[in-house]
């Protein structure tokens, strides 16, 4: 089985795109088919797709998941308003409890808070720490967690984002199709979509559905061990309705093919289908898909690039082979694609022979 270094690669950083083009639609393509690799644009995906292929998006939104403050002190009696300030702390919300005003949450502090204590936030929201779980600490709003991290919070730009989120990182980090709150990252394949691209696609006879998984903070956590069948994934929601399944099967039932756009889709339809047969549904998944994964669901991938050493690179060389992968990011690197988030695409057409 493959180790964390056969998925390490050199990346020089002005290769990081640290800001989106102009247009969402202007991002090259790398269009991958084995060995056969062809540049290509997004503006072209009408004419690389045929009529009767289904697109599954992620229509989750991403929250306001990103809030600073400090820890409190004692809170003199008689005045509340008044309250001892300790070090800066940095919260990134991981996903709602069942409780509404209860969140998992990463928080960076000098010290680690201790259950009971306190911590306030934008000058504006005081907060329970409950205790940790794993990687996480349990934290109780006062009132709805997502609803008061929507108006006090900041928009979570990833960490190589080496920049704060401006104005335009409001809309641009969103996907034109983002309805369900709740990501902490932006399902990225999606952001290169228009409504004039869309609508080509509709003309081409290309249909679209969509699924729902909320991004996790742990999609940015590193692989920590060599040996993969030791790696933990973080579980993030997912729901599939009964309408995106019903899409699929008439997809099939045409002859047409599952276009998954983004990491997060594939993850949520092949999740959906471990069993055997693709079931509307949802829960938590903590799927780790790693070379000789057996795909039951997608035929195509668009999907960005993806960090060094990460799950994400595993899963794309699960897809299209390890060897396949490999020469097509050092084509991308060779021929300055822009990487990550705000960076270009690639179109992969899974491996038939589901082949390291």
């Amino acid at each position: 089985m493959p180790t964390l270094d056969d998925f390490d690669y050199p990346l020089p950083p002005e290769r990081i795109a640290q800001a989106p083009l102009a247009e969402r639609a202007a991002s090259r393509l790398l269009v991958m088919e084995g060995r056969r690799l062809r540049d290509r644009a997004i503006r072209d995906l009408p004419d690389l797709l045929l009529p009767g292929d289904l697109l599954v998006m992620n229509d989750t939104r991403v929250i306001h998941a990103r809030l600073l403050g400090r820890k409190i002190g004692a809170v003199p009696e008689g005045n509340p308003a008044e309250v001892n300030l300790g070090g800066a702390v940095e919260v990134l919300l991981e996903r709602p409890l069942a409780d509404a005003t209860e969140v998992l949450a990463q928080v960076r502090a000098s010290k680690s808070p201790k259950p009971g204590s306190r911590l306030l936030l934008e000058d504006a929201l005081t907060v329970e720490v409950l205790g940790r779980e794993g990687e996480f600490y349990r934290l109780r709003f006062p009132g709805d967690a997502l609803a008061l991290a929507e108006r006090h919070g900041r928009l979570p730009l990833p960490p190589y984002i080496e920049r704060a989120a401006g104005d335009a990182d409001e809309s641009r980090y969103q996907t034109v199709f983002a309805r369900e709150r709740g990501s902490v990252a932006a399902p990225t394949a999606g952001l290169h979509f228009d409504q004039t691209l869309l609508e080509s696609l509709r003309a081409r006879g290309v249909e679209t559905a969509h699924v729902t998984l909320h991004v996790g903070a742990g999609t940015f956590q590193p692989v920590r061990v060599q040996q993969l069948s030791e790696h933990r994934m973080h579980r993030e929601r997912w729901q599939l309705p009964q309408a995106t399944v019903d899409a699929i099967a008439a997809c099939r039932a045409r002859g047409g093919r599952v276009v998954a756009v983004g990491t997060t889709s594939l993850r949520t339809l092949e999740s959906a289908a471990l069993a055997g047969e693709l079931k509307a549904g949802g829960g938590e998944t903590d799927l780790f898909v790693t070379p000789g994964f057996r795909f039951r669901v997608v035929d195509l991938l668009l999907t960005n690039f993806h960090l060094p050493r990460s799950t994400l690179l595993m899963l794309v060389s699960a897809f299209g082979g390890m060897d396949h992968i490999r020469a097509a990011y050092r084509h991308a690197i060779e021929h300055e694609y822009r990487f990550f988030s705000y960076g270009d695409a690639m179109l992969i057409h899974r491996n038939p022979d589901d082949a390291i």
